[in-house]
């Protein structure tokens, strides 16, 4: 889409905090009204309302849209959001491992800005499973990266964590 959609797009996100608990469904369909303007078969649309449903508390809702979404061809930034998004939701839904199928391909991308957000909800989704252990060693792998000192030590740490035991 171009330019003016996807800045109304984002202006739409920042006042999400107005449109908290009975305004949820204005917030949708200020999204809806955005997603109209699409033309048909945009993986866009889907992905939009994906993100409006999940934000508002319907994960179950969203699981759908998102999968529209990334059947449509979302790809790129705005796919591995999709992914990350969908396996939150999953997981949110009792379905954590169809979240860790989903994630874990991710941790072999190509890096970007979203990979700790890719570690931390694949952490959640292991949590779900009763796998913390692996959990943990992802989210200390991830924090590893960002501590000025201990990175070696931390890094040894999560990989100790889910060393097979011998």
């Amino acid at each position: 889409m171009n330019q003016d959609w996807e800045d109304r797009v984002a202006a739409a996100w920042v006042t999400f905090d107005d449109h908290s608990g009975e305004r949820a469904a204005d917030f949708r369909a200020v999204i809806d009204a955005l997603v109209a303007e699409l033309p048909e078969g945009s993986p866009l649309g889907p992905f939009e309302r994906a993100c409006a449903w999940d934000s508002t508390g319907h994960s179950d809702r969203a699981v759908p849209l998102y999968r529209e979404a990334l059947a449509l061809g979302l790809d790129g930034y705005r796919g591995r959001r999709a992914r990350i998004q969908l396996s939150s939701s999953l997981r949110n839904i009792g379905r954590p491992e169809e979240g860790v199928e989903l994630l874990t391909p991710e941790l072999d991308a190509p890096p970007d800005e979203l990979d700790d957000a890719v570690r931390a909800t694949l952490a959640l989704c292991l949590s779900s499973l009763g796998r913390d252990r692996e959990g943990l060693a992802l989210v200390l792998e991830a924090l590893a990266g960002h501590l000025p000192r201990y990175r070696r030590s931390m890094t040894n740490y999560a990989r100790a964590l889910i060393a097979p035991e011998g």
